[in-house]
């Protein structure tokens, strides 16, 4: 790892929660453990629960993208409160913008009794800063751009990256890390799991 990049690892030890900079004591931000996978399906499934949907098509797609090729060990994070509980999740995995390696980011979960309280940002910047430090070129997601657009996250068409459903377009958004070269354009490819869930 470049001192660059280490630098730009280690302002992720200092993350905001509450409105205010957090300490270690707030909230952990680490790899995800083998020992971790059941928590994160259940922390998955309360973050997305429906009344008419017993298992979240999100909690699927997690299940779905463990046992995948493109599932990326180092870029599955989760969010750990003060007493070592898992209270949050993301991950990032290999996808393509033509034949150009990329991340698709998602499913992010936090548990509902840690929502609003800056756990989400917290994972959102460490799996940014891990994806720049892995030299990663770009992170794609579907999402609502008030909130993703506070990460520098943009409409995917501003780089040239079409989204594999057009109708996702107004919600189709990239965020660029250091590696990102500009002649990367085309049609975005989500991991296989995506297109089956």
């Amino acid at each position: 790892m470049s001192r660059r990049s280490l630098a730009r690892a280690s302002a992720l030890f200092r993350l905001p929660v509450r409105g205010r900079v957090a300490d270690s004591a707030d909230v952990l931000i680490r790899r995800e453990t083998p020992a971790d996978a059941a928590t994160v399906r259940e922390v998955t499934s309360r973050a997305f629960a429906r009344p008419d949907r017993p298992v979240p098509v999100e909690t699927v797609l997690l299940d779905e993208l463990r046992g995948d090729p493109a599932w990326l060990p180092a870029l599955s994070l989760v969010a750990v409160d003060a007493g070592g509980v898992v209270v949050g999740h993301v991950v990032a995995t290999r996808a393509h913008v033509g034949p150009a390696p990329a991340l698709g980011l998602g499913p992010l979960s936090v548990h509902p009794d840690h929502q609003r309280r800056g756990v989400g940002s917290a994972l959102m910047h460490a799996a940014l800063g891990a994806a720049d430090a892995l030299d990663e070129p770009l992170v794609v997601l579907l999402g609502d751009p008030a909130y993703y657009g506070r990460f520098g996250f943009v409409p995917a068409a501003e780089h040239g990256i079409e989204p594999p459903v057009a109708d996702w377009r107004p919600y189709f958004q990239v965020r660029t890390l250091s590696a990102y070269d500009p002649g990367v354009r085309g049609a975005f490819a989500y991991a296989e799991p995506f297109a089956r869930v």
